[in-house]
């Protein structure tokens, strides 16, 4: 199984895999399944016209091309309570017809307009000033592509999720030293607490936000791994008491049906990309300048698998 295909059953399609294995395994854990998935449904308020409102909510129930940002939540992580800010941001593009599924990451220092606030900021500074809800119509205008759904996992989730499956391995290629864990050279064995520490470190990467970045990817890898496995099928409660807490979606139970029994072929490809940026400093303050050229490069890559022509 490829990267790409893992960070996607691991963010979004992880729980469309256990829509699956609940309807195989018995109507008990699909009646779980499904009160747990009612527990993380959070509706958002859109800044959308009516249009684009009906369009919005017919896209998974037609089988169009649908996206879903995908956002990582400082909340939780190391006693913090606040809002939160989306320390990881990717978005999710899925096209069934042309079974592919196009993934691109967004760093979170980039400058940008930040919809429904009047100001330029960084785009995971969205999140804290207006929920999911700033964050997707901030997504949308910058990408210039739709924002149909989002999935938020707390970075509290994440460590929950990883001792919910039993632990996980992840393989390393910085050596390093973070929050009283040492992290060497090749696989690493990583519980709750030593994944948290594991995603967390930024300021000895010398690929600094891109590399944590890569490091939180690897975390869900692993946890999506774990979950694909008999273990892991086999500690579903846990998963799912997880689940509940940490992760937020406006994808209803009935999107995630529709999601696990029409949209499997769109996992088929998966192509993997990281948006890239260059550092500067404004008034102290460290962002993230994405050129024309690469915003370009990737507002066409979203748009041809979303089969968006404008």
């Amino acid at each position: 199984m490829s990267r790409g295909k893992k960070i996607v059953l691991g963010i979004v399609g992880f729980i469309a895999v256990l829509t699956i294995a609940a309807v195989g395994i018995g109507a008990k854990v699909y009646l779980d399944l499904s009160g747990s998935v009612q527990k993380t449904y959070e509706s958002v308020e859109r800044q959308l016209d009516t249009k684009r409102k009906e369009e919005q909510g017919k896209v998974i129930a037609e089988k169009k091309p649908f996206s879903v940002l995908l956002l990582g939540i400082d909340t939780g992580d190391l006693g913090r309570t606040e809002v939160g800010r989306s320390d990881t941001m990717m978005v999710g593009a899925v096209n069934a017809s042309a079974k592919k599924t196009t993934i691109v990451s967004i760093p979170r220092d980039t400058y940008v307009d930040i919809v429904g606030k009047g100001t330029k900021d960084k785009i995971n500074h969205a999140y804290a000033f207006g929920g999911a809800g700033m964050s997707m119509d901030t997504v949308e205008k910058y990408l210039d592509i739709p924002i149909d759904h989002y999935v938020a996992i707390n970075m509290k989730g994440l460590k929950e999720l990883v001792d919910a499956v039993g632990g996980i391995t992840v393989t390393n290629d910085l050596k390093f030293e973070n929050m009283g864990y040492t992290f060497t050279y090749g696989k690493n064995e990583l519980n709750g607490d030593k994944a948290l520490a594991f995603s967390r470190m930024r300021y000895d990467d010398p690929r600094g936000d891109y590399g944590r970045q890569e490091r939180q990817r690897k975390i869900v890898e692993g946890v999506a791994k774990k979950i694909l496995t008999f273990d892991g099928a086999t500690r579903y409660k846990e998963l799912l008491d997880a689940m509940e807490g940490n992760i937020k979606t406006d994808l209803s139970f009935d999107d995630m049906k529709k999601i696990a029994a029409d949209y499997r072929g769109a996992f088929t490809t998966i192509q993997q990309d990281q948006m890239q940026g260059e550092g500067f400093m404004q008034d102290g303050i460290s962002y993230q300048r994405v050129s024309e050229t690469e915003l370009n490069r990737v507002q066409t890559e979203l748009k041809k698998t979303l089969d968006v022509n404008n």
